[in-house]
């Protein structure tokens, strides 16, 4: 086996080998690791988490042979991404230093390996491992049966632990580690938005700018993402611990290629110019239901181009026994359509406030009976999280959210959720064998209503 000889000092590796200049508070949490067995990152987003701690991990492995990194998340999807970005680094190293890439974990030719491991405390219990490394701590919906089974497995090798988060909830161990004395021994990062703005760190101010802006009627969200403080409205409809017991981390999203198979139900919200058309698809099995498909459409999408979705992937996948459809105002025209093109499982609902307080309430009782599950999706939580509610005189609960902020995805998931309810029953068409049925179609009112249907999806009303 060739020796290699790359720096110890892995401030120095970072410049010299991977090319890049750690920040100030990057440097901080390097040699936080290099000093201490237990170190917790609380940083606000976008501010080089995943970059500075894959050349840590990397490093590590590199200078310490023979030593074995296991790396944990909220899902099997987040945590293989730890690995992609190890591997981009692999490029920067001599080809005799590592083994073949692979999707899962890192092997080194000095017998080290980086390892994604699923989010079970049984499988993480197994190897020796040497450093765990828990990325979205905060978003971990068993961590306290996890977390006590890294320490144990750690307890082998006097090893390392070390975590890193945006804020979310506070019934958690992440949130222990910064307020609880039993978690003294751990070395500490705090990192807001402003610590990490350039030259100091990759943010851009005019792009901050904006965001801030758009959050501004939303400022719970502002203060957990970018100020990475603990933070919840206390009228927000779907509060943060039910949503995270509801994250499975074995669920990914199907894309719209694949072809599956079993038993589904969609909701598809409607919008254009002001808000999005998102289509959510629910795969039931036994009693439980399972979010596989979650797609938001871009502003301004036409109509038709979001039917020739739904088309599409109903003809793939089979059964969607029914698309549960927003048909208020101009949907009720774009649930016909659907209809007509052949989309024969498709039903529209009005949206009023009582039909929404019956779908809201439906969603989070699938939730709270942990019948609901859903794949570990930072925009998706954020905007479950984001809905609000009041009560009016008359008892009955008002849906909104802040200024800024979308609710669609809410929506769709909602009404996906709904759809499941009852078994779709199709509908039955008797066509008379005399020609009055064909009269009947021909009417002067009927042939008045086709083109204003027509202008109607032509001119796409704001929505």
């Amino acid at each position: 086996m060739k020796k290699h000889n790359f720096p110890e000092d892995p401030v120095q590796f970072c410049m010299e080998t991977l090319g890049f200049n750690p920040t100030t508070y990057q440097t901080e949490l390097i040699r936080q690791f290099q000093t201490s067995q237990f170190v917790a990152a609380r940083w606000a987003r976008q501010t080089g988490k995943s970059h500075t701690i894959s050349a840590l991990l990397l490093h590590y492995a590199l200078t310490n042979p023979d030593t074995n990194i296991g790396v944990v998340g909220p899902s099997w999807r987040q945590t293989k991404l730890i690995i992609k970005h190890v591997n981009s680094f692999l490029r920067k190293l001599p080809k005799s230093a590592y083994r073949k890439p692979q999707k899962t974990a890192v092997a080194l030719t000095n017998n080290s390996t980086i390892e994604a491991y699923p989010n079970n405390p049984e499988t993480i219990r197994g190897p020796k491992l040497h450093i765990v490394y828990a990325d979205e701590f905060n978003f971990i919906p068993n961590d306290e049966e996890l977390y006590d089974a890294m320490l144990f497995t750690l307890g082998t090798t006097n090893g390392k632990f070390i975590c890193t988060s945006t804020p979310w909830r506070t019934d958690s161990i992440f949130y222990k580690i910064f307020h609880n004395q039993t978690y003294a021994d751990y070395a500490k990062t705090h990192v807001t938005w402003q610590q990490a703005l350039e030259p100091n760190g990759p943010l851009k101010p005019q792009i901050l700018n904006r965001i801030k802006k758009q959050l501004e009627n939303d400022p719970y969200r502002w203060k957990r993402e970018m100020e990475a403080e603990w933070a919840e409205n206390q009228n927000v409809w779907l509060p943060q611990a039910l949503i995270t017991q509801c994250i499975d981390h074995t669920l990914e999203y199907a894309s719209f290629q694949d072809t599956q198979g079993g038993d589904f139900y969609a909701g598809l919200d409607l919008g254009k110019h002001q808000d999005h058309s998102v289509l959510a698809i629910i795969k039931t099995e036994n009693n439980t239901l399972k979010l596989v498909h979650m797609h938001r459409f871009p502003l301004n999408t036409p109509y038709a181009s979001v039917i020739g979705y739904a088309k599409t992937i109903n003809d793939r996948w089979q059964k969607i026994h029914k698309i549960l459809t927003d048909s208020t105002g101009v949907g009720d025209y774009i649930t016909e359509d659907m209809t007509n093109t052949g989309l024969t499982n498709t039903e529209g609902t009005k949206f009023t406030q009582q039909t929404k307080q019956q779908m809201a309430q439906h969603l989070k009782q699938t939730i709270t009976e942990k019948r609901l599950h859903i794949p570990y999706d930072s925009n998706l939580i954020a905007e479950l999280n984001t809905e609000r509610y009041t009560l009016t005189k008359n008892g009955q609960t008002q849906f909104s959210h802040p200024q800024g902020t979308h609710d669609d995805q809410f929506w769709a998931l909602a009404l996906a959720t709904y759809a499941t309810r009852t078994p779709h029953t199709p509908k039955l068409w008797i066509i008379p064998k005399t020609n009055t049925h064909k009269n009947r179609l021909n009417t002067p009112r009927q042939r008045l209503q086709r083109p204003q249907r027509q202008r109607l999806r032509t001119e796409g009303a704001t929505r």
